[in-house]
């Protein structure tokens, strides 16, 4: 399949779906990860066009570690909107990803080019198919099957998975991947988040305070959905640590219930 997951910054598709696309990518099937925001607000010491171009970086080197690729667009981080201009760029890359299946955020989120993200993918999803929008490439025949990337956010609507990934055998992999990008994981985030000072400078001690500030984020996620790992691994799911869970969006091409248990990998 060719797979194209749209996350609104360099790290948000790693980070909701990293091991999942992995996965993918090991299992044969071509992955994009695509940024439509370039991240040049995402820090408490850089900024601007020096910002985006360490960014830009960060993300191709993650992605050749996950055996991925990565594009960046250049839309500015905390101004984005889901705008026409947003929309055909959009249109344009899963045209010319003749894209399967499709990713994203949903559109209830804190951040807002999260939910504008979000809005914009699925805006396009119809879009995809009508020739006489975005002439210049061409329109699909089929549309792709959109999921929404998991998410913690219960109002207006909470996060249902219809799909669990268990990614345990892939998680040093996307460990791996966060450790490329310095500025997120051992930067920004933790300034954002009140804890830069216990960040070590060490290279291993860095790794592990990675894994051990993410792991009760993932965790959660794998508590609370149990039940979706249950029904897709059943006995196997006792001893799961680590999930990724996606949910079906209505607007593209609703698979039936067994396409939609074996459309990724396991």
């Amino acid at each position: 399949m060719n797979i194209v997951c749209f996350g609104a910054h360099p790290d948000d598709a790693e980070v909701f779906a990293g091991g999942t696309l992995v996965k993918c990518a090991q299992a044969g099937h071509d992955v994009l990860l695509v940024a439509i925001t370039n991240g040049d607000a995402g820090h408490h010491a850089m900024k601007g066009a020096a910002l985006a171009a360490r960014r830009a970086a960060e993300a191709e080197a993650s992605a050749r570690i996950g055996g991925l690729k990565a594009q960046v667009l250049p839309n500015h981080d905390g101004r984005l909107q889901p705008s026409l201009d947003v929309r055909e760029q959009i249109v344009r890359i899963i045209r010319e990803h003749k894209a399967d299946v499709v990713l994203s955020h949903r559109p209830w989120d804190y951040h807002p080019d999260h939910r504008y993200a979000a809005m914009a993918v699925q805006d396009a999803a119809y879009m995809v198919m009508v020739p006489n929008f975005c002439p210049d490439v061409g329109a699909l025949r089929h549309n792709p099957i959109f999921l929404y990337m998991m998410d913690r956010f219960t109002k207006p609507v909470p996060f249902t998975p219809d799909i669990a990934v268990a990614v345990d055998d892939v998680m040093e992999t996307k460990w791996a991947m966060f450790d490329a990008m310095d500025s997120q994981f051992y930067e920004w985030l933790p300034w954002i988040e009140g804890r830069l000072d216990a960040v070590p400078t060490d290279g291993e001690a860095r790794r592990a305070w990675l894994r051990e500030a993410w792991t009760p984020f993932y965790t959660a996620f794998t508590r609370t959905h149990r039940e979706a790992l249950i029904n897709r691994y059943g006995p196997d799911a006792e001893g799961l640590q680590f999930a990724e869970f996606f949910e079906l969006c209505e607007y593209g091409r609703c698979p039936d219930t067994a396409e939609l248990a074996e459309l990724l990998p396991r």
